[in-house]
């Protein structure tokens, strides 16, 4: 192993709970230094003298690149690189690269875990025999709230990547019909429907596409209007993609059947967020660890160390400038 390979992790625990094997990624490096937590004030501090830099979502400046000149390579502990400024690496020649379709399994299984609960309403029901009403009931089981199956239901997909063609497979084996949504800011294909055709046939609407100038807030008070009265809507990519107070105005209405989110427009939500006011009814809000599983944080692992060593050797992977 050679000098010139320290590396810092500047938010190891947003990663590792203790419960990952990080020998492989600690032996590309000598050293590799573990910071759990880093404050932007500390990032230059942190990096002086090291030639590659693991962040999952500290921020990494031009100013912050500008004053790490041994910096060689950065290691996104993640798909985004919404925190790194691109254009400052690259005129720096600083390679950077990410980790991509590690948590395809884990988001899937959430996404329709969130599906199960809004259509079973299990959360109404564990709440009810919390509260002693089954144990006071007069019949042998309880039956307040409406159950759907998703048999025979339509889910509307908006996004068919990695993650979105997973989610449909699991549906799909729930006997649900699949139909695909245009994403806006893409060009127009025929097997896509146009969100004006397609949100009033749905039964429940599902996201897997990325935020950008064209997604952000596309889900708005029209289009949820739009929506057969009972739909359920699920968010399981990013919280800019739907308008917050205007669902959150929906589900008061009583207009939806249903939401789940495991993300939100701001995380953490330090200010608050309209989301989480206690009196929206038929909501869930799940704190973005949709992707946690331990097996794609262990996946995480297997391709930072991948990209290093890929990196060392002349043919860098998963580029992304």
């Amino acid at each position: 192993m050679t000098n010139n390979r320290r590396a810092v992790f500047l938010d190891h625990h947003s990663l590792d709970l203790g419960d990952l094997d990080l020998g492989a990624l600690q032996a590309t490096f000598s050293p590799l230094q573990l910071h759990a937590h880093t404050p932007p004030e500390q990032v230059v501090e942190r990096l002086q003298g090291a030639q590659v830099v693991i962040s999952n979502k500290v921020p990494l400046t031009a100013e912050a690149l500008a004053a790490c000149p041994h910096l060689q390579l950065i290691l996104v502990a993640a798909t985004g690189t919404n925190n790194v400024d691109l254009a400052a690496a690259r005129s720096q020649g600083i390679t950077v690269s990410n980790c991509q379709a590690y948590g395809t399994p884990s988001v899937a299984q959430h996404t329709l875990m969130l599906l199960l609960n809004l259509a079973t309403r299990v959360t109404d029901y564990q709440k009810a025999v919390a509260a002693g009403r089954w144990q006071h009931a007069k019949q042998f089981c309880l039956l307040d709230y409406p159950i759907i199956e998703l048999s025979g239901k339509t889910l509307g997909l908006l996004g068919n990547g990695e993650l979105g063609s997973a989610v449909a497979r699991l549906a799909e084996a729930f006997g649900m019909r699949v139909v695909l949504g245009q994403i806006p800011g893409r060009p127009a294909r025929p097997d896509r429907m146009p969100l004006e055709e397609l949100l009033p046939q749905v039964d429940a609407l599902t996201l897997h596409c990325p935020l950008n100038e064209h997604t952000r807030n596309f889900i708005g008070a029209r289009e949820l209007a739009l929506l057969k009265p009972g739909a359920l809507v699920i968010n399981t990519a990013r919280g800019g993609l739907i308008d917050e107070q205007a669902l959150a105005d929906a589900l008061r209405s009583g207009h939806l059947g249903g939401a789940a989110t495991d993300v939100l427009s701001v995380e953490p939500p330090v200010a608050g967020n309209p989301l989480l006011a206690s009196d929206i009814p038929r909501l869930i809000v799940t704190p973005h660890n949709a992707w946690g599983s331990r097996e794609a944080r262990q996946r995480i692992v297997g391709q930072m160390t991948e990209n290093a060593q890929a990196f060392f050797s002349g043919a860098p992977l998963r580029v992304v400038t």
